[in-house]
C-alpha cells in the first residue's frame, strides 16, 4: 500500500498530550506530502544510432549536454546498420547520411518520420605527394579515374556506411575500380579509416568534419572537393508513433539543438551547416535550396 495515501489524523481526549501529538502530526505530515509531491518519473532512455562521422567530428560532445527531456545513450554505426537498428526496435532514433539506403527503409517503414537535419561534403583524401596527380582533376569522377589508373591504393569504409553507399555510387559512374588488391576495405567507422589510409598512404572518401577533426594527426591531405556529387546531407528517422523519439528530434531540427549545430565549429570552421528552413526536408533526394 501507497504510504503517502495512508496517513490519517489521529485525536486524542488527552489535553496534556494534544498540542505534542499536533507537533508530531504536522512534521509527519509535512514529510510526507513532500516526499510524495517530489515524485518523479526518471528520465526516459533514448537509445539513438548515429553515423560514426557525425561521432567522430564531436558534434554529438556539443549537443547531448543541452537536451534534458531524456537521457540519451549513443550507438556509433554506419547509416545502413543504424536504420536496421531502427527496424528491429534496438534504437528509438537514428541520424543517418546515406540517402538512396534511407529511401529503401522508408519505403518499407511508412510509419516512420523523416527529418533532413544539415549538410557539409565529402572530399576526396590522399598522400602528400599525390601519385595519383588528383589534384590536377577537373572533378570528382575523374579523380576517381585517376586513382583507378593508378599503382595506388585506396581504402573503402565498406560497412554500409552512408560514406561507402557514396563512394559505390562514384565508382559507378567513373566506370572504373581499382585493380583487385589495391581496393582496400577497412570496415571501420571514418576514423579508423582515415588512420588507415594514412598509414598506408592511400586514397579515401571523407567527409569534411572527421577528416578536419583529426588533419592534426594524419599526413593525407585534401586533394578533390567541391564537387555537387561531394553533397553529404544528415537526416533524423525516428517512428512516428515515439513521443521521446520526437521531442529529441523536434529539439535537433527546430529548438536549441539547431542553433547549436550551426556554431559547431572544427578549426574554426563550420562542421555542419543546418538544413534551410525554406527547403524541402522530408525525402532522402531532397536537396538544399539557396
Amino acid at each position: 500500500m501507497d504510504w503517502c495515501k495512508s496517513i490519517r489524523f489521529i485525536s486524542t481526549n488527552s489535553v496534556d498530550i494534544r498540542a505534542v501529538k499536533r507537533l508530531v502530526l504536522m512534521s509527519a505530515l509535512t514529510v510526507a506530502l513532500s516526499a510524495c509531491g517530489d515524485r518523479k518519473t526518471a528520465p526516459r532512455t533514448l537509445d539513438v544510432a548515429t553515423t560514426t562521422s557525425v561521432q567522430n567530428s564531436g558534434l554529438l560532445e556539443a549537443l547531448l549536454p543541452h537536451f534534458t527531456d531524456s537521457t540519451v545513450r549513443v550507438h556509433a554505426a554506419g547509416s545502413g546498420r543504424a536504420l536496421e537498428m531502427l527496424k528491429d526496435g534496438v534504437v528509438d532514433l537514428v541520424i543517418s547520411h546515406a540517402p538512396d539506403t534511407e529511401a529503401r527503409y522508408l519505403a518499407d517503414h511508412p510509419g516512420w518520420v523523416y527529418q533532413k537535419l544539415a549538410f557539409n561534403r565529402f572530399v576526396l583524401i590522399g598522400p602528400p605527394g599525390d601519385p595519383a596527380h588528383v589534384k590536377d582533376a577537373k572533378g570528382v569522377l575523374e579523380a576517381f579515374r585517376r586513382v583507378a589508373a593508378a599503382p595506388v591504393n585506396f581504402v573503402s569504409r565498406g560497412d554500409n556506411s552512408g560514406t561507402h553507399e557514396r563512394e559505390q555510387n562514384l565508382w559507378k559512374l567513373a566506370g572504373v575500380r581499382p585493380a583487385a588488391g589495391r581496393l582496400l576495405t577497412s570496415g571501420q567507422g571514418m576514423a579508423n579509416t582515415l588512420r588507415q589510409a594514412d598509414e598506408k598512404q592511400a586514397y579515401t572518401l571523407s567527409d569534411e568534419a572527421t577528416f578536419w577533426q583529426l588533419q592534426r594527426q594524419l599526413e593525407l591531405l585534401v586533394l578533390s572537393e567541391g564537387d555537387d556529387r561531394l553533397l553529404n546531407t544528415y537526416a533524423v528517422v525516428h517512428p512516428r508513433d515515439s513521443p521521446t523519439a520526437t521531442s529529441f528530434a523536434e529539439w535537433l531540427t527546430r529548438g536549441e539543438g539547431r542553433r547549436r549545430i550551426d556554431s559547431h565549429l572544427i578549426e574554426g570552421r563550420v562542421a555542419f551547416h543546418v538544413w534551410p528552413d525554406r527547403c524541402p526536408a522530408a525525402r532522402p533526394d531532397a536537396l538544399p535550396c539557396s
